[in-house]
């Protein structure tokens, strides 16, 4: 429910950024730092194989797989009580899943979401790749901060005594 939840979300703010802009205009919500950009991209982060006619079906094709084994992971995870882990791969998700939606749908992924920087703008994105970047940092927070926790998931999913019964 939680990965749907924010799967929606992501499809909501990218049906209302169509709705509100036409392709390529830009709406300034802090001036010269924040603004609304819709743009399409049919690569992955940075448009990488954007420029590859068969690089939809590539990233479609890796986003199946992630997303699934994600979600698989969180499930195992808070069936397990790892629900810090599990929180961490579902968000993960459904940044894969938001962007794959468009992927099928669309043929490219709907970004907005753009920074500016002096003359520097940061690469356009939007809300699943939040959750995906979240997510993956909060994962790595876990490992470092609660390597314990970790362990204890890593250790369950690959069916391993814990070290502490020795």
């Amino acid at each position: 429910m939680f990965v749907l939840l924010l799967v929606v979300a992501d499809q909501i703010s990218k049906n209302a950024v169509t709705r509100e802009l036409a392709y390529n205009d830009k709406k300034p919500i802090i001036d010269g730092f924040f603004s609304l950009h819709h743009v399409h991209n049919t690569g992955s982060a940075f448009s990488f194989l954007a420029d590859k006619d068969w690089g939809i079906y590539v990233l479609s094709g890796i986003s199946v797989i992630f997303g699934i084994a994600l979600l698989g992971l969180m499930t195992f995870a808070i069936l397990r009580d790892h629900s810090k882990i599990g929180v961490c791969f579902g968000m993960i998700s459904a940044g894969a899943i938001g962007n794959l939606c468009d992927r099928f749908t669309l043929h490219y992924v709907i970004d907005f979401l753009r920074f500016d920087f002096g003359s520097y703008t940061f690469p356009i994105f939007n809300v699943a790749d939040c959750y995906a970047v979240v997510g993956t940092i909060l994962l790595i927070l876990c490992i470092l901060f609660d390597s314990k926790e970790f362990d204890a998931f890593w250790d369950d999913l690959f069916h391993k005594k814990a070290k502490d019964s020795k």
